[in-house]
């Protein structure tokens, strides 16, 4: 358990600091604790020099252990070895978004179908408009005939039929003919994955950078494909996003109400848990428990596309999950997918708090499981929501402690958002950048990792970038540091340059711009092409750069790959376990550029980061002919 003098170095939030104290007063178990238990690390499985992948082995590959240890029992070195561990940790990164984009579009199908009155079409128009965009003739078709007719088409995407995955056309011709030339057009989602096993099984690709090549494929795919198929379906269907203003951290929480946290990764039943709140008879059963009424608020992922849509607050991010819980005022955490610590269910174990899963494919052994369809979806959310008003009535009011005031924040920054605030055209960002009022834009993206400093990195790359006149965007877990240091409201202009902040203020915007979930990193994919293709660029001669400081998991590997392979420079605060190869290692620091016009970079320190993003956007400026 940490000491209270070593809580500071945890996180620099006050809610943060109060419930890791609050924890280890009450012997509750955090993902601080586990990572000491689990240090060290194993040196061969960091450095990606493990194979489990048969039972020949496991053999662990040592490159300077002498001939008897640098091979396999199948003959694979260190290089082959780490690449098929590599080009298997991305598959599973893009499967998981990907996957997800999936459940989406089997509900639009349903939709399309008449299968479900519980969802319907939000955005007619971006329907329309994205049809329209991929071919398919709607004059004459009704809403439901125009679903039906788009699900069919992204049906397509997930298989092996396709040449390559619809929106990839939205990329630079120049960017295409380089996936051409390299054999990396994404041809079908599942398709790529599904290779990725397969080049990575005993006796099949042997060449680490072919297989690397591969991966690049597969992270296009989930980019271009599911990620993307993902984002422009949750609009379609629940309303694509415009800017709002919410809350965040802890003091979301209301110690007079019912508090249900939603947590995950897919809107669809957070949607539905969010309109069963408002039901008046449901609100009468909450005050009839003796509760003011029932809150809602969001953790990670599923926070960020409720945030975003209907502006319901953000109780926090990765790390702070299991904080949340041991407040002692949460009724009720209901997950869907993705990013959900096993440990949840313990935590709440220790409180009166229901964990509640949702999904055939996410199961948590000690929870309540109740299964939600496109059929029967409000049912269970009323169903869930009543069970939260019950809890409340066993809640111990001597075990609540809400820790701190929310944060203000601004959100719903889509990309129709941000070109309807630019009068309907790229033109006026695109002047900016060649006017050096905003000297380039960044993507800050992604998870939590308790080896850092929780959101230590994240926030301070942000400001550092900033004040060089660096437009910010932020997905995912990134949103509530940005928000909890105050960035996502236009009154942060004033911790811009001149340039930078010149222009929010006249835009009347943050000099941070929350664009969505981590899924919704397609958005910023998608505004680099219509930045490029409106200025006769490619993406990977405009001055953008991404960032994942305190990335974990698989998903932010394939994000980071498809933004390289995309032509976007990508600094990673933490390397994959990759270092055992020098071969792949150098591929990734340096020959991608050679490949794709882009690569990896990695640095933990925020100014260190930042110098190095710096770097890279001055060297694209001054090759466009731009100042520095």
């Amino acid at each position: 358990m940490a000491k209270e003098r070593e809580i500071h170095d945890l996180s620099p939030w006050e809610d943060a600091q109060k419930m890791i104290a609050k924890a280890q007063r009450e012997g509750v178990t955090l993902i601080w604790d586990r990572l000491k238990d689990q240090t060290p690390h194993c040196t061969f499985c960091e450095q990606g020099l493990t194979c489990s992948k048969c039972v020949m082995g496991p053999c662990r590959i040592n490159p300077n252990g002498g001939p008897k240890k640098k091979y396999g029992v199948c003959g694979a070195d260190g290089d082959l070895t780490v690449a098929r561990n590599f080009g298997r940790f991305v598959a599973a990164g893009a499967s998981a978004h990907s996957d997800h984009g999936r459940d989406l579009l089997e509900t639009l199908a349903a939709i399309g179908d008449g299968k479900t009155t519980d969802y319907g079409i939000r955005d007619e128009a971006k329907l329309e408009r994205i049809c329209t965009e991929l071919g398919i003739e709607v004059e004459g078709l009704s809403v439901r005939e125009r679903a039906k007719a788009l699900a069919d088409l992204f049906f397509e995407d997930y298989g092996c039929r396709s040449h390559n995955v619809a929106f990839s056309g939205r990329a630079p011709q120049k960017r295409k003919d380089i996936w051409k030339r390299f054999g990396c057009t994404p041809r079908g989602i599942d398709r790529e994955c599904v290779e990725m096993l397969h080049r990575t099984h005993m006796g099949v690709d042997c060449d680490p950078v072919s297989i690397c090549l591969h991966a690049s494929r597969t992270a296009l795919a989930d980019g271009w494909g599911g990620s993307m198929i993902a984002t422009e379906v949750s609009d379609i269907i629940f309303g694509t996003p415009k800017p709002v203003k919410s809350m965040v951290n802890l003091g979301v929480l209301k110690e007079d109400q019912v508090n249900i946290l939603v947590h995950g990764h897919s809107p669809i039943v957070s949607e539905m848990i969010l309109a069963a709140v408002r039901e008046p008879e449901i609100l009468a059963k909450a005050r009839e428990a003796g509760a003011a009424g029932i809150n809602i608020a969001g953790l990670c992922c599923t926070g960020n596309e409720l945030l975003m849509r209907q502006g319901v607050p953000m109780a926090g991010n990765h790390l702070m999950t299991e904080l949340a819980i041991v407040t002692g005022a949460v009724e009720m955490v209901i997950v869907d997918y993705q990013c959900i610590m096993p440990s949840l269910v313990n935590v709440a174990g220790c409180y009166h708090t229901k964990f509640v899963s949702t999904s055939d494919k996410a199961k948590f052994p000690g929870g309540i499981h109740m299964e939600f369809h496109y059929n029967n979806a409000r049912e269970k959310a009323r169903e869930a929501v009543l069970m939260a008003v019950e809890a409340f009535t066993r809640r111990d009011p001597a075990k609540v402690e809400i820790p701190s005031k929310p944060m203000s924040i601004t959100s719903g920054f889509s990309n129709e958002a941000i070109l309807g605030a630019l009068g309907g055209t790229p033109e006026p960002l695109v002047q900016a950048l060649q006017a050096g009022k905003v000297r380039g834009v960044v993507g800050i993206v992604g998870c939590n990792n308790p080896k850092l400093k929780h959101d230590h990195v994240h926030v301070n790359l942000a400001k550092e970038l900033l004040k060089r006149d660096i437009l910010v965007l932020a997905t995912g877990c990134a949103t509530v540091a940005m928000g909890k240091a105050g960035l996502l409201e236009p009154e942060a202009a004033s911790q811009a340059g001149a340039g930078l902040a010149e222009v929010c203020r006249a835009l009347g915007i943050p000099p941070v711009l929350h664009v969505g979930s981590c899924v919704d990193n397609s958005r910023i994919l998608h505004l680099c092409a219509v930045l490029a293709n409106y200025a006769g660029l490619d993406i990977s001669d405009l001055p953008v750069a991404a960032s994942a400081p305190e990335w974990y998991s698989e998903k932010a590997a394939a994000i980071g790959l498809y933004a390289v392979a995309s032509g976007v420079y990508t600094h990673l605060g933490l390397p994959p376990h990759i270092l055992g190869s020098s071969m792949i290692t150098t591929l990734a620091l340096k020959g991608l550029d050679d490949v794709f016009g882009a690569c990896f970079a990695v640095e933990s320190g925020p100014l260190q980061a930042a110098e190095l993003i710096d770097g890279r956007i001055k060297a694209k400026r001054l090759a466009l002919g731009w100042s520095a």
